[in-house]
């Protein structure tokens, strides 16, 4: 069976205006040129029914993380929205905090989570649960940290998981080339854009 053909969920990891343009506070180097990228995949998830799963940091303005990173992605500012090229038509909002969610007739769910790790967020088991995936795809910003995180942890769930080379970006090249090696040793697999769309 080819991995094109198993039941599959897209993870689009944190592509928010803060890690995405120069002008962000966290920004990650060159993360605006895989905007492109970003887009196509998120749009090939939408014409192929394919669930998108949207990571996105969501900050209060005292949050613990801003001891050790500076400010960014605080709810309700400019610089924590997705650029709207990411965004798919139907979309809800999965929160942090234990509640119900229709899945009918959402192209897109955007995560919130507060700290690196998406599987913070305690909604996430049981919407992977709903989803039922066999394989995962894999990509965004930034690949050392919550890419790594995301990447990692849908490992742990056993089905296939495979991250896109020119659809990441990472804060520093060297951390990001470990990841992908660790990531690989893990038994992820790499792909590429023109691999996942097929153009």
């Amino acid at each position: 069976m080819s991995a094109h053909s198993l039941s599959t969920v897209f993870f689009d990891v944190d592509t928010q205006i803060d890690f995405m343009f120069p002008s962000g506070s966290l920004y990650a180097p060159g993360a605006e040129t895989i905007l492109d990228a970003i887009s196509k995949l998120n749009r090939y998830a939408a014409q192929n029914s394919i669930p998108l799963i949207s990571t996105i940091d969501a900050h209060s303005e005292d949050d613990p993380e801003f001891k050790t990173w500076p400010h960014h992605c605080v709810v309700d500012t400019a610089s924590q929205q997705k650029p709207v090229s990411t965004l798919l038509d139907r979309r809800i909002v999965v929160p942090n905090a234990r509640c119900e969610f229709p899945l009918r007739g959402a192209q897109q769910f955007l995560l919130e989570k507060q700290t690196f790790d998406c599987f913070t967020n305690v909604n996430l088991p049981s919407l992977l649960a709903q989803l039922n995936a066999e394989r995962y795809v894999v990509y965004g910003v930034v690949t050392e940290v919550c890419v790594k995180y995301a990447a990692f942890g849908l490992l742990e769930t056993g089905r296939r998981v495979e991250l896109v080379t020119d659809a990441v970006r990472a804060l520093n090249e060297n951390d990001g080339a470990k990841m992908l090696a660790e990531f690989t040793a893990a038994g992820g697999w790499l792909t590429t854009v023109s691999q996942i769309t097929g153009e």
